[in-house]
C-alpha cells in the first residue's frame, strides 16, 4: 500500500491479526490469533486506491460540543441503530468467508427492515443477527442485496423486541448538501455506539476503489470528514433533523479523517419496491462511468456547444460521466469505446449518475438510445438494456471439495473481461491448484467444454470417483494463459454434489442434491520403463533411481495441527514384491489421506498408510505390486550406522522434483529434536541421531538417500517439518539424514504380516556432557564406563521434557525432568537407537540420576497406538478431536479428550472466538470430558440456539464461551477410523440437517 493517499475502509471487523485478514477488515483484532488455521499468512489488507480527486476536507468535529437540539436528535436515532453480528459462511464472488461486525438502521419498523452495506450483506450465504441499543438481539435474513451499490437490505421480525418501541429513520437522499453538519452513529471501532461528527464537503466524489474485491461504481459518492474506523460500515449519517441523509461506506487510512458515503436515492427506490412487494429491477449496459471533470471532458473532445448546453442546463456541474470500462461482449461493446464523454440519453441532457441508474432500472430489456463525444464528434448508439439480476450470481454448486458459480458482473468489470465463464470461488479439494487459490475461470474438465455452470455440473456429473482427469483453466487477471492440470477427482470425502440457490424469501440458501457419485473404476495393470539416470560415474545412483517413486497426498481434513491440505515427496521402495515404501511423516502426517504414487513418471498407483513411527518422522506406505509392470527395485538397506567423515554419495530430488546427485562427506551425526510450534502444536520427531553432509545440495532436497558405491543405501534424507517463524508466519523444514539400521526392526516386523505396535517413554531427551554429568551427581566409574562404551561420544541422557500426565497422574516410577539416564534394562545408553529398547517393553527397569543421587525405577511405558487420532469432529466450523501427541508433549495438563485443532473462516466457531489449541471441557454445565459425551451433549442443542461451552486455553486459562448452532450452514459430522479395517468413514450425525453444506469439509 502506498504512503500517500492510503484509504481506510471502515468495512468489517474481524477477530483476526492484520496480515490474515481479507480485503476491507482494518479494524484491530480482539483475540489472539497466532494459530489462526495454521496456514501461511498470505492474505492482506485491500486498501483503497487513490484517485488524486481527495480534496481538502474541513478537519474532524468529533470534538465539537453538541447543541442541545443535536442532542434531542441523536438521542432518536440510536435508537433506530443496531450493531450486526455476522458471517459470511463460504467464499463467493469478491467475498471471502469472514466473521465481522457491521452497524445497520431500522428503515421500516412495521415490516422489519434495516439497510447496512453490500460488502456486510455479502454476495452469498449470510448467517447473522443485530442487537438494538437496548441490548435486545435479534435473527436478520438478507432479502435484498444490490448488484452493484454499495448498500443491502436485512429483515428481522418486530415481534421479537419486546422491550423497548420499533422506531425508524426516514431516508432523505435530497437533503445532502455541501456544508451540511452530520453525525455519524454506528458501532465504530469495536464500541456499541459511537457517534461522530463531521461536515459534507463534496458531493461528487467517484466511488472509491477497493482492489481486487467487491468495490462499488457507477454511482458518486459524499465525502466528508468524520474519521470513523472499522465496524462502522452501514451507519446512518444524519442531519440535525434526525434524517438519514446517507450511508457510511469507507474511508481512508493513512489517517486523515475523509469518509465516503453512499447518497441514499437507490436504496431508498429499493426499499420502496421491497415494500410493496416488487422486484427490484435494474439496468446494465455492461459499462463503467465516471464522473470527469469539465477540463478532462474538454481534452477528450467535448466540443464547446455541447459544454456550453450543459452548463446552461446545469448551471452546478463541474463534470460529466465518461465511459472508463466496456465490457467485452457487453451490450455497449463496438458501440461505445473508453473515453466517450456521455451527451444525453434517450434525448435527455444527462450528467449525473442517479438519472442514467433511473433510466437503465426501467428499460430492462428494452432498448435505449445515447449520444456521446469521441474526439470531438457526435456519436448515435442504440443498445438494449440487460438485466443486472442475471449476470450477479445467487446459485453455486458444490462438487470434490470446491465451489463454482458463474462468473459475475463484479469481477468481468473489475478485469474488463466478458461476464462468462465458470469461476472457482472456493478452490479447494480436487481444484486447489498449485498457484493461486482464487480468481480461476474452468474452461474445460475431462476434455468438455465448460461455458457456464450448467454444462459444468452436467460433465462433473459423469465424472467418476478417483477418476484423473484434465482440467483446463485461466485467470481472470491473464486471460491469455491457458492453464492445464491433471486432478484427482474426489467423490468419497466430498460425496454429495450440491446446488445451492439463494432465497430471497426466507433470506437462507436452499440446498439441493444433484447426482450420487459414480463408483471408481478397477485399476489395471499398466507398464512402464524408468528414465535413465545419467550421472557420470555414478553407476550406483543411476540403478538407485528405480527404487523411488513420487508421492502425493491429500488430506481431506486438518487434523493433528497439520499446515497443509497437499502434499508431494519422494518415498523409497524397500519391498517391491510386497509393495512397501518408506517416506518422510512431513509427507505423509496420518492415515486420514488419499495417497497417490507415481512409479518410473508413468504409472500411478493408490497406496495407503500401514505404519507411522510416533517419533521417527518416517510412514510406511503399501501399494499393490500386482497393477505395477515395471522394473522396481527394492532398495538395500545398510545394517550398520554411518559415521562421521564417512565418503557417501548424496542422491536427492530437488524443489523441482528432478533428481540430482553428488559425492560428499558425513559432517556430523549429532542427536537432534526438532523444534516445536508453540503457536499450534503439530508432530515432529524427537531423540533422534540427525546425518548432516558436506553439499549444498542437502538444503534443497527433501528426499533422497545416502548410498555407498555399490548401491547399498546407509541413510534416508528426510524433510522434518518445524516451527513457523513469527515474522512472516513460514513453516520451517529441516532437511537431515536417518540411519537405515533404525528402520530394520520395523520393516522386518510388517514384511512378516505384522503391524507394529510400539510403546515409548513419555519423555523428550537431550545429551549431556561429561563435564554435566559430573556437576549433575554422575560417579567416576559411570564416567569411565560411558568412555568405553561409545569411544566417539561421551555422552549420556537427560531428561528434558515429560509428556502431560494421564488422567491418573504421573506413576510414582516415571521419570522427571531433569533425570540423567544411566541404564534400561541394565543395558548402558549413550546412544539413541539404545532407547529402541523401549519399544517392546510394557516396564523398564531404569538407573538413573536424580538430584545427585543414583535411583532405580520401573518405568512405565506408553502404548503409541493411543496417540494416533482415530476420530474427530466438526461441529459449528470447528475441527474436535483428542489431544493428538504433539499437544501431549507440549502441555503439562490436559484439561479434557475435546480439543480445538483448527476452525473455519465465516463459521460460528470463528465468530464466537473458539479457537485453535483450546479445550471444551462442558457443554451446558455438563461436563465432557471425552469427545463422544461431547457429542452427546452437543446433539441436545437445537438448531439456531444458543449454547454455552465452558473452555480452557493451552495456557490453563479458563473461560466461557457462548455459541449459536447453525446446522444449515455448518452441519455436525464426525470422521471415524474403523478399528477392525483401519479405514476412515465419514458420518453425519442424527441431527444433522441435510439441505446443509455437507460436503464443505476441506479445512
Amino acid at each position: 500500500m502506498s504512503t500517500n493517499g492510503e484509504v481506510r475502509s471502515k468495512r468489517k471487523k474481524s477477530p483476526v491479526r492484520v496480515s490474515d485478514r481479507p480485503s476491507k477488515i482494518p479494524k484491530h483484532d480482539s483475540y489472539p490469533d497466532a494459530a489462526e488455521n495454521n496456514q501461511s499468512a498470505e492474505d492482506g489488507i485491500y486498501a483503497m486506491e487513490t484517485d488524486g480527486e481527495d480534496h481538502i476536507s474541513l478537519p474532524p468535529m468529533a470534538a465539537m460540543v453538541n447543541s442541545a437540539e443535536w442532542q434531542d436528535t441523536i438521542e432518536k436515532v440510536v435508537q433506530n441503530v443496531v450493531s450486526i453480528r455476522f458471517c459470511q459462511t463460504c467464499s463467493f464472488d469478491t467475498d471471502a468467508a469472514i466473521s465481522s461486525e457491521a452497524t445497520g438502521f431500522v428503515v421500516d419498523a412495521e415490516k422489519g427492515y434495516i439497510l447496512t452495506n453490500r460488502h456486510v450483506v455479502g454476495a452469498g450465504p449470510f448467517w447473522g443477527f443485530c442487537i438494538f441499543d437496548n441490548h435486545e438481539e435479534v435473527d436478520v435474513y438478507p432479502v435484498y442485496r444490490d448488484p452493484v451499490h454499495d448498500f443491502g437490505i436485512l429483515r428481522f421480525d418486530p415481534k421479537a423486541i419486546k422491550y423497548m418501541p420499533l422506531t425508524e429513520l426516514v431516508l432523505r437522499p435530497d437533503l445532502a448538501k455541501v456544508g451540511v453538519e452530520i453525525r455519524v452513529v454506528g458501532n465504530d471501532a469495536g464500541e456499541k455506539l459511537s457517534i461522530l461528527s463531521g461536515v459534507i464537503s463534496r458531493l461528487d466524489r467517484n466511488a472509491p476503489e477497493y482492489g481486487e474485491g467487491y468495490s462499488d461504481f457507477n454511482t458518486n459518492y459524499i465525502q466528508a470528514a468524520a474519521a470513523a474506523s472499522g465496524g462502522s460500515s452501514g451507519s446512518p449519517v444524519v442531519n440535525i433533523d434526525g434524517h438519514a441523509i446517507a450511508l457510511q461506506a469507507g474511508g481512508r487510512s493513512d489517517g486523515a479523517a475523509t469518509d465516503y458515503f453512499l447518497p441514499l436515492d437507490r436504496p431508498l427506490r429499493a426499499l420502496e419496491c421491497i415494500r410493496r412487494g416488487e422486484a427490484v429491477s435494474r439496468g446494465t449496459i455492461q459499462t463503467q462511468w465516471v464522473i470527469k471533470p469539465f477540463d478532462e471532458c474538454r481534452r477528450l473532445g467535448l466540443s464547446s456547444e455541447w459544454e456550453s448546453a450543459i452548463r446552461r442546463g446545469f448551471p452546478k456541474e463541474t463534470g460529466m460521466l465518461v465511459a472508463e470500462v466496456v465490457l467485452p461482449e457487453g451490450p455497449a461493446d463496438k458501440k461505445l469505446e473508453e473515453g466517450d464523454v456521455l451527451i444525453s440519453v434517450n434525448g435527455e441532457l444527462l450528467t449525473q449518475f442517479v438519472r442514467l441508474d433511473d433510466i437503465l432500472d426501467s428499460h430492462v430489456d428494452n432498448k435505449i438510445s445515447l449520444t456521446v463525444q469521441r474526439g470531438g464528434k457526435d456519436v448515435d448508439v442504440e443498445l438494449c438494456v440487460g438485466d443486472l439480476h442475471a449476470i450477479t450470481p445467487d446459485r453455486f454448486v458444490t462438487v470434490a471439495g470446491g465451489s463454482f458459480h458463474n462468473l459475475s458482473y463484479q469481477q468481468a468489470r473489475l478485469y474488463a473481461i466478458p461476464v462468462k465463464g465458470v469461476f472457482v470461488c472456493e478452490a479447494a479439494g480436487s481444484f486447489r491448484f498449485e498457484t493461486s487459490e482464487a480468481g480461476w475461470l474452468i474452461e474445460s474438465v475431462d476434455q468438455k467444454k465448460t461455458p457456464n455452470l450448467d454444462a459444468f455440473i452436467e460433465v462433473m456429473s459423469k465424472i467418476p470417483d478417483r477418476a484423473r482427469v484434465v482440467v483446463t483453466y485461466k485467470h481472470v487477471r491473464d486471460l491469455h494463459t491457458l492453464n492445464t492440470s491433471i486432478i484427482h477427482i474426489d467423490r468419497h470425502w466430498t460425496e454429495k454434489m450440491r446446488l445451492a440457490v439463494r432465497n430471497d424469501v426466507t433470506g437462507l440458501w436452499d440446498f439441493t442434491e444433484l447426482a450420487e457419485p459414480l463408483p471408481a473404476a478397477p485399476p489395471v495393470r499398466s507398464k512402464a520403463e524408468f528414465a535413465r539416470l545419467d550421472t557420470f560415474g555414478q553407476a550406483a545412483a543411476a540403478d538407485v533411481i528405480r527404487s523411488f517413486v513420487r508421492i502425493s497426498c491429500t488430506l481431506p481434513l486438518k487434523i493433528d495441527g497439520f499446515p497443509r491440505a497437499r502434499k508431494i515427496g519422494f518415498g523409497l521402495v524397500v519391498d517391491a514384491e510386497k509393495g512397501l515404501v518408506v517416506v518422510s511423516r512431513a509427507v505423509v502426517p496420518f492415515d486420514l489421506c488419499d495417497l497417490s504414487l507415481t512409479i518410473a513418471e508413468s504409472i500411478i498407483v493408490e497406496a495407503k498408510v500401514v505404519f507411522l513411527h510416533p517419533i521417527a518422522n518416517y510412514a510406511v506406505l503399501q501399494y499393490d505390486p500386482s497393477l505395477v509392470d515395471a522394473p522396481v527395485k527394492s532398495a538395500t538397506l545398510a545394517e550398520d550406522d554411518i559415521k562421521q567423515g564417512a565418503r557417501t554419495i548424496f542422491l536427492g530430488f530437488n524443489q523441482n522434483l528432478r533428481p540430482v546427485v553428488t559425492p560428499t562427506t558425513v559432517t556430523d551425526v549429532t542427536t537432534v529434536a526438532i523444534p516445536s510450534n508453540p503457536s499450534a502444536p503439530r508432530y515432529r520427531a524427537i531423540n533422534l541421531d540427525a546425518i548432516t553432509v558436506d553439499t549444498n545440495l542437502s538444503g534443497s532436497c527433501g528426499s533422497g538417500v545416502l548410498i555407498r558405491d555399490d548401491g547399498t543405501v546407509e541413510a534416508l534424507w528426510l524433510n522434518y517439518l518445524g516451527e513457523r517463524t513469527s515474522h512472516n508466519q513460514k513453516d520451517v523444514e529441516y532437511h537431515l539424514g536417518l540411519a537405515t539400521p533404525t528402520l530394520l526392526p520395523i520393516l522386518s516386523q510388517i514384511q512378516s504380516g505384522d503391524t507394529p505396535s510400539l510403546r515409548i517413554l513419555n519423555v523428550e531427551t537431550n545429551t549431556v556432557q561429561m563435564s554435566q554429568c559430573r556437576i549433575m551427581g554422575v560417579s567416576d566409574s559411570w564416567i569411565q564406563k560411558v568412555a568405553e562404551a561409545n569411544p566417539s561420544r561421551h555422552q549420556l541422557f537427560m531428561v528434558r521434557k515429560i509428556d502431560c500426565a494421564p488422567a491418573g497422574g504421573h506413576d510414582s516410577q516415571s521419570l522427571q525432568e531433569g533425570d540423567i539416564i544411566l541404564t534400561l534394562n541394565d543395558q548402558l545408553i549413550t546412544r539413541v537407537s539404545e532407547l529402541d529398547i523401549m519399544y517392546h517393553n510394557e516396564y523398564l527397569d531404569a538407573l538413573i540420576v536424580r538430584q545427585g543421587q543414583e535411583q532405580r525405577l520401573c518405568v512405565p511405558t506408553l502404548p503409541t497406538m493411543d496417540l494416533e487420532t482415530r476420530r474427530a469432529v466438526i461441529f459449528c466450523g470447528a475441527v474436535l478431536q483428542p489431544p493428538h501427541h504433539a499437544v501431549r508433549q507440549q502441555i503439562s495438563k490436559l484439561h479434557s479428550e475435546v480439543y480445538v485443532s483448527i476452525r473455519t473462516r465465516g463459521s460460528p466457531a470463528y465468530q464466537y472466538c473458539l479457537g485453535p489449541t483450546n479445550f471444551i471441557t462442558a457443554v451446558n454445565d455438563v461436563p465432557t470430558p471425552t469427545l463422544e459425551e461431547f457429542v452427546r451433549e452437543a446433539n441436545k442443542v437445537a438448531d439456531n440456539t444458543y449454547f454455552r461451552l465452558r473452555v480452557v486455553t493451552f495456557d490453563n486459562v479458563p473461560w466461557v464461551a457462548t455459541m449459536k448452532k447453525c446446522e444449515h450452514y455448518f452441519p455436525t459430522m464426525e470422521f471415524v477410523k474403523d478399528a477392525k479395517s483401519g479405514e476412515w468413514r465419514m458420518r453425519l450425525t442424527d441431527r444433522h440437517r441435510t439441505n446443509g453444506l455437507g460436503s464443505r469439509i476441506y479445512i
